[in-house]
């Protein structure tokens, strides 16, 4: 049954939200998936932040090239459904691949990030990355790094004077 054009435009602008909002799209084919995998998926998604929609090509493709994202064009062919991370990329990529994993019905076509697309295997690199408070910790730990060895570097020579003057003055008092 064909839809209304007023139900497209409210399905589109549905879909422009989302992709405005969403830091990362995951596009995925379901062929032969149940409802039952699909809410899975859903469930495991939103517990990172995000969302996964079964969504309309045509209205999918005018929104991305509204939004000026160039997406191949076997992305979109076929069922599709896109997995939106609003906060992490990363943790909802791994998200997507451990609740995909196994099943045989799921297949990741390929993503957009930063307007950029992403094919299959950059998907899956990215849902090997360490979550965001992980990298922020790491790129940290990294930036101090030069400033602590630059504090004790300054701090040895007078560590090195305070244990001259330590060491004579226990030797003064033990000569007389």
């Amino acid at each position: 049954m064909a839809i209304s054009k007023q139900r497209k435009e409210e399905v589109q602008a549905l879909y422009e939200d989302w992709v405005k909002r969403s830091e990362a799209v995951i596009l995925v084919e379901y062929s032969g998936a149940k409802m039952k995998n699909i809410d899975a998926i859903r469930a495991k998604i939103r517990d990172t932040g995000g969302e996964f929609h079964i969504v309309k090509n045509t209205l999918v493709r005018r929104v991305f090239a509204a939004q000026g994202m160039q997406v191949p064009a076997d992305y979109l062919v076929k069922s599709t459904a896109i997995s939106f991370a609003f906060k992490d990329p990363a943790l909802t990529a791994k998200a997507l691949t451990e609740a995909t994993k196994g099943n045989e019905f799921v297949k990741v076509k390929g993503g957009m990030m930063g307007g950029k697309s992403l094919s299959p295997v950059q998907v899956k690199a990215l849902s090997e990355m360490p979550p965001l408070p992980v990298m922020r910790a790491t790129l940290l730990g990294v930036l101090q790094a030069p400033a602590g060895k630059l504090v004790r570097t300054l701090a040895e020579p007078a560590r090195g004077l305070a244990a001259v003057i330590k060491a004579h003055a226990e030797q003064t008092p033990a000569a007389a």
